[in-house]
């Protein structure tokens, strides 16, 4: 049956299983966090040798210079593992999952006052002030939060209205104070502390943010190339060590041990049918023709999942792999803020 609300697998594990994987892979430096939507995500990450302390209220989570991510998972989280391929490699990441009916935030369609963030991640941040940015995504509030008077002023100036309307002071006073960054989802949050890169520019070396007016404008929660059984939405996502590429995308080489550990968490927290499709690729044998498939099964997923075994076969014999193509290793959510 085919993953979802009421299916097996990822589905069916109790909300202690899902606690403990956040837990074990908070504890891992070399894992990589996301949440947000598509065309506005906030990613955390940290060096090994960071400095990093616990949240101090019960949740989840983890707090550094540059950034800080706090989660608390309800019973109904779906953590869903994948992986996308293309012809010089493949993506993967653990989906963190709620069904439709438990993601909706606020969904504010204009920039918005809040009020004191009384649950930033960091005791000293609590009494800055918090603003929705008003980009009306479905599972996610991207805000703002300052404590500067310049800041609060331009930010007051352009509340009620959209951030990007004409003449709104907001978007422009952001790139200019880098205020933190806090996107908010029903399983936690992220924050960033890190500046906010001037157009043209480059996502720093640490927690950041991307949001990408065109990409919102599809209206979606995810991309269309990523694997979310119906029902579920994605609220953010886990990026474990990838096999051969490090946090900033540039290739290292091959890590055999990286390849097997993901596809334990494959096997445990990916849709099974997915995962049948490919480990009957892994030992050359066809998953039949589409009358056999479960129902809601794509085409674009098991083809997908074909490729992933074939190319990480050929990772695996130690063949060169071809350079990547333009956008092949890119998520399509460029763009700061």
């Amino acid at each position: 049956m085919r993953a979802g609300p009421e299916g097996d697998g990822p589905a069916m594990r109790g909300p202690e299983d899902a606690a403990a994987l956040l837990r074990t892979l908070l504890a891992d430096p070399e894992t990589a966090w996301s949440l947000g939507s598509f065309g506005a995500i906030a990613e955390f990450v940290r060096d090994p040798d960071e400095a990093a302390r616990a949240i101090d209220d019960g949740r989840l989570g983890l707090a550094t210079e540059r950034g800080a991510i706090a989660l608390s998972p309800v019973p109904e989280l779906r953590p869903l593992a994948y992986e996308t391929a293309f012809a010089s490699g493949w993506n993967h990441a653990i989906a963190l999952c709620l069904p439709e009916e438990a993601c909706a935030m606020a969904g504010r369609a204009t920039v918005t006052e809040l009020g004191p963030d009384a649950e930033a991640a960091r005791p000293e941040d609590r009494g800055s002030i918090l603003f929705d940015l008003g980009l009306g995504l479905r599972a996610v509030d991207a805000c703002v939060r300052t404590a500067d008077p310049g800041t609060l002023a331009a930010l007051r100036q352009g509340a009620g209205r959209p951030l990007f309307s004409p003449g709104s002071p907001v978007a422009a006073a952001l790139v200019a104070a880098g205020p933190h960054r806090v996107f908010l989802t029903r399983i936690g949050r992220i924050e960033v502390f890190t500046p906010i890169p001037g157009p043209g520019g480059t996502s720093p070396e640490g927690p950041h943010t991307h949001i990408l007016p065109k990409l919102l404008s599809a209206g979606r929660t995810h991309a269309a190339t990523t694997p979310i059984p119906a029902g579920l939405v994605p609220c953010g996502a886990i990026h474990p060590a990838h096999p051969y590429k490090d946090m900033l995308g540039r290739r290292i080489p091959f890590r055999r041990d990286r390849l097997e550990a993901f596809q334990r968490h494959l096997d445990v927290w990916g849709d099974p049918a997915l995962v049948a499709v490919k480990r009957a690729a892994e030992t050359g044998i066809e998953a039949g023709d589409r009358s056999s498939w479960p129902p809601g099964l794509r085409r674009r997923d098991v083809q997908g999942a074909r490729r992933a075994a074939a190319v990480q076969a050929a990772f695996l014999r130690g063949d060169d792999p071809p350079p990547p193509s333009a956008g092949d290793e890119a998520d399509g959510e460029r763009g700061h803020a």
